[in-house]
């Protein structure tokens, strides 16, 4: 609990630090701009910067290695506890650390996912990396340690199968499009890669849904939560609120990018008809 506590403390002054700073760098009227909630909550600016580090950037290595050290923490006391790590404690523990390690791997192509280049850096994204990433993420270790039931191999195999399903997507899909944001005339999937006027992807993955990247996100959220079980409806915290941020999102980026691109997003979502889960959504 203290890391808890100290985790919310820490989210809440550097809230505060990025609103003061943000609104004196900004060098607007204070009452004049957005209102003081909405620069505190989304934050006043894009990347902010103290002593040359990128605060939004910097804030994902502590979030995620925080996650993994809770994770691992778990695995001890099972250990210390029952004197063995269980099958389901270790595949929960393999897809996480793969996850993670994935990660810090490929750290330079999160430059082109949408909180870098689009959401601003406030309480929201601050509280989510220090504090819901870390503690809330980690949610299926409370049903984990006490549970030394051993997985049976069909269901070892199932959670498997969806794990590197859900992960061929995710990282797949988020390589092809910093590949292309890198290079126009990259290849993908073997071919030449085709947009709509040079600035909307519509090759490999990205041909098939307009946020399939979001797909990714939702199998392997449903592949870390299948060691638990289905005697608890807790353990799919994880899985149900991120299915609910990502239809969130879906709406809010489609709003944004129809501002932005105008007809092109129009000939765009034609090209491309499905928002998340080709054939279906």
């Amino acid at each position: 609990w203290e890391l808890f506590w100290t985790a919310n403390v820490f989210s809440l002054v550097l809230s505060m630090y990025l609103l003061v700073a943000g609104r004196v760098r900004r060098g607007k009227n204070w009452f004049k701009s957005h209102s003081l909630w909405e620069d505190f909550w989304i934050g006043p600016e894009l990347n902010p910067h103290l002593f040359g580090v990128d605060l939004k950037f910097f804030a994902y290595r502590p979030g995620m290695l925080g996650w993994l050290a809770i994770n691992m923490s778990f695995a001890w006391l099972q250990y210390e506890t029952y004197g063995s790590v269980s099958s389901r404690m270790w595949a929960y523990q393999i897809m996480t650390g793969w996850y993670v390690i994935d990660y810090f791997v490929h750290e330079t192509r999160m430059t082109s996912t949408w909180d870098i280049v689009a959401e601003n850096y406030g309480f929201m994204l601050v509280w989510g990396m220090y504090v819901w990433a870390i503690f809330l993420f980690s949610i299926q270790n409370l049903f984990l340690w006490t549970n030394t039931t051993a997985m049976p191999w069909w269901e070892a195999a199932g959670t498997a199968t969806l794990f590197l399903t859900g992960f061929t997507i995710f990282r797949g899909c988020n390589s092809q499009k910093h590949r292309f944001k890198m290079d126009k005339d990259c290849l993908i999937w073997g071919q030449p890669a085709q947009s709509i006027k040079g600035k909307l992807l519509v090759s490999g993955y990205w041909g098939y849904a307009r946020h399939v990247n979001y797909l990714g996100d939702l199998t392997l959220a449903v592949a870390y939560s299948l060691p638990c079980g289905f005697r608890s409806v807790l353990p799919w915290f994880y899985f149900c609120y991120l299915l609910l941020l990502l239809l969130h999102r879906d709406r809010r980026d489609e709003r944004k990018c129809g501002a932005k691109y105008g007809e092109l997003w129009e000939q765009y979502c034609l090209t491309v008809p499905y928002r998340i889960v080709p054939w279906v959504y």
